[in-house]
């Protein structure tokens, strides 16, 4: 079957339900603002235990991240991300989600070969080339006394 691209495109057009875009914005927005919001209390909660500014800071994403990883465990996290769409993505709880996911799906291969290989396989690419911009960044900054 040959198709033009035009063709193709027209195909893909009529197969594609069309997206409640507004929608869509309003959810993501709403949800990824609460997830923040939710951040932003556990801040305020962790100072007013006497934390100081940077450690409750610290303290707060330790609990983002395990509060996200737990309902990922719990199959929940996919259920959000079905309403709030991108809202999810805030990066803190994303990330840890998309760590958490392909490890409990592969862990009935074991905990070397499922667990521990499967692990990075979404958020490995994000890390490797993260550490590699700022090794670069850092070499340009050193290299030309931009510090």
């Amino acid at each position: 079957m040959n198709l033009t691209q035009e063709e193709y495109n027209e195909m893909t057009k009529k197969a594609s339900p069309p997206s409640p875009a507004a929608k869509n914005i309003t959810m993501a927005f709403l949800i990824g603002g609460l997830i923040c919001a939710v951040g932003q209390v556990l801040i305020f909660a962790y100072q007013n235990a006497g934390m100081d500014s940077e450690l409750a800071a610290g303290a707060a994403s330790i609990t983002l991240v395990f509060l996200s990883v737990l309902l990922t465990g719990l199959n929940s996290y996919d259920n959000i991300a079905k309403v709030a769409g991108a809202g999810t993505l805030v990066p803190i709880t994303g990330f840890a989600n998309s760590v958490a996911a392909p490890a409990l799906e592969f862990k009935s291969e074991g905990f070397i070969l499922g667990l521990g290989a499967k692990m990075f396989i979404i958020a490995g690419p994000v890390i490797v080339y993260g550490v590699s911009a700022s090794i670069i960044y850092g070499l340009i900054v050193y290299l030309f006394g931009l510090y």
